[in-house]
């Protein structure tokens, strides 16, 4: 058997070391947060939800929206999962590009939107396909507090798609 040097023994441990920091780090940027709507509200700020008296909007103006609201800054940067309803906002008929994510079926449509920090503007290079996104979705990417308008409300967080899978409940 031949033995190692000196030195080829300190290059196979460093090649080791870095082999595994790459896999420690690779998994790191795929584990991420899995969060609910109330997490995007700062704990001390009430939460605003949609009431029964919502005025239908049928002369095609944008509804009044709750903008002067808190975010969660400690958030931004983080990769995160989150559950919701999509409203196609860029793409085409096999995929979207720009979407808005909201908390309950028909946010933004004829009604008043959610607070602004219960909105989330999703933007994906790639595109996402089209397919199953009318029910529950994930979505999972990088988010930012940042205010984005659309045709339909101002959202608080924008979000760098990565992935969309289909909603499972918690067991």
């Amino acid at each position: 058997m031949i033995k190692p040097t000196n030195m080829q023994h300190k290059l196979l441990s460093f090649t080791y070391l870095l082999t595994c920091l790459f896999c420690v780090s690779g998994q790191a940027k795929t584990n991420a947060q899995t969060i609910d709507w109330d997490a995007l509200i700062p704990k001390q700020t009430a939460l605003s939800t949609p009431t029964s008296s919502a005025i239908v909007n049928h002369n095609g103006e944008r509804a009044p929206q709750k903008t002067d609201v808190a975010y969660r800054t400690d958030l931004d940067g983080k990769r995160v999962k989150i559950p919701g309803f999509v409203i196609p906002l860029e793409g085409d008929d096999k995929v979207v590009t720009e979407l808005l994510l909201v908390p309950y079926y028909g946010a933004c449509i004829h009604v008043p939107p959610p607070p602004a920090n219960q909105i989330v503007y999703v933007k994906f290079k790639q595109g996402a396909p089209l397919q199953g996104l009318w029910d529950t979705v994930y979505i999972e990417g990088t988010l930012s507090v940042q205010t984005t308008e659309s045709e339909f409300a101002q959202a608080g967080y924008l979000l760098d798609g990565i992935k969309v899978t289909a909603y499972t409940e918690a067991p």
